[in-house]
């Protein structure tokens, strides 16, 4: 049996300890459990909103995208598509061709940049579950259609695409004239045959269209800025890079998901260890009511520490019983803490409880998702915040020159 850690059970848990001091122990073990569970939560939404994000990029960025090293565009037939759609690891790859213009319709007007698509692109990207409205198709036979987003169909006025037509401004490459600018741009009326939801700032960015129409459109027969490609399930990601990038070619650069956004996952890293750290600060400020729980009950039982010091316990002793005390103290509330937290975050991952008070298409509740290694290391964090904290306290208040 160990001896200390015995008498703080009973100093805590003892049926007829009833004292002031048990209730102030009950109150520590609730104050150190609510920032353990908040910490749980907040980085358990973090994460939904993280996987949220990621996989709204999923819908718009390819797993990989090839670029000219020099230039906006680029011949199409310079790639070896044949050989790029049998390299191992890659599942199906489409041309795109991007360029930015304006967008008018009964006066209102907006710039965006059209992405011009081959028939392959919904292989490649999941154009189809991000469409709320209409379709996805981008052209019907020889009849040429605009997916946009929401956001600029809101601006554009569109609320039925029963008669959504869109007129198209693209600046013409050869000259410009200040004299006569609508001479300078090439204009095409197309009708809108789908209305995508995704974050604000790609609805409001981005129109889709057929890669044949922006070819026409922007005068660039034959050409594209970007080859993109879609891995195969469970293939390796750099693998398959390096083989594309070989075959690519010195005059394309390869760009992977996490590079195109490389700076939107970067902060988001930082967003995440900056709520862990202020949670932590709050963790800690809680955990010291471990301290007064502590330095009443050592207060408090004195006679018991003269009596245990008579039959012969010495200093260590003492001090590892009451951080016994301690132990158990912030113990029980981590535990109620992780209850609490874990709790509350499957039930809202699984069921979805807490609802968004607003109508929209991406979800309904608010995202969360549970992840071990937070578990971990608000575990290891609180694990070392209440270990000091104990430490200091008793050996503050028992010193070796007592009697």
């Amino acid at each position: 049996m160990n001896l200390p850690r015995h008498i703080a059970r009973r100093y805590l848990f003892a049926p007829k300890s009833h004292s002031v001091i048990n209730l102030i122990a009950g109150l520590s073990v609730v104050a150190v459990a609510m920032p353990v569970a908040a910490m749980l939560i907040l980085l358990s939404v973090f994460n939904g909103f993280e996987s949220l994000i990621r996989q709204m990029g999923g819908a718009f960025d390819a797993d990989l995208t090839l670029t000219p090293a020099a230039g906006m565009t680029f011949e199409t037939a310079r790639l070896d598509t044949a050989a790029l759609a049998a390299a191992p690891g890659v599942e199906a790859l489409s041309f795109i061709l991007e360029q930015n213009l304006l967008l008018e319709r009964h006066g209102r007007q907006a710039v965006a940049t059209l992405r011009g698509a081959d028939d392959a692109y919904a292989k490649v990207l999941p154009l189809d579950s991000i469409v709320a409205g209409g379709d996805a198709r981008l052209h019907v036979g020889e009849l040429e259609r605009l997916v946009i987003g929401q956001t600029m169909a809101y601006t554009l006025g569109i609320r039925t695409l029963a008669d959504a037509e869109v007129t198209l401004y693209a600046l013409r490459r050869s000259s410009f004239s200040t004299l006569l600018p609508l001479d300078s741009y090439t204009r095409q009326r197309e009708p809108v045959g789908g209305v995508y939801v995704l974050d604000l700032e790609t609805e409001r960015r981005y129109v889709l269209g057929s890669l044949h129409m922006a070819q026409e459109l922007f005068n660039y027969p034959g050409r594209a800025s970007a080859l993109l490609l879609r891995t195969a399930p469970g293939a390796d990601a750099e693998q398959v890079a390096a083989r594309v990038a070989r075959i690519a070619g010195d005059d394309f650069r390869l760009r992977t998901r996490a590079e195109m956004q490389a700076s939107l996952y970067r902060i988001m890293r930082y967003e995440k260890w900056g709520i862990f750290f202020i949670s932590l600060l709050v963790l800690v400020i809680a955990s010291f009511s471990i301290v007064g729980a502590l330095a009443m009950l050592i207060v408090e039982k004195r006679d018991d520490a003269a009596t245990l010091r008579a039959l012969g316990a010495d200093t260590s002793f003492l001090r590892r019983l009451f951080s016994a005390e301690g132990v158990l103290i912030s113990g029980a509330g981590a535990l109620l803490g992780v209850v609490l937290g874990v709790g509350a975050t499957l039930l809202q991952q699984h069921y979805g409880l807490i609802r968004i008070p607003a109508e929209s298409f991406l979800m309904q509740s608010y995202p969360v998702e549970f992840r071990w290694t937070d578990l971990a290391a608000v575990a290891v964090a609180f694990t070392l915040v209440a270990g000091l904290i104990t430490h200091l306290t008793v050996r503050s208040m028992i010193k070796r020159t007592e009697p």
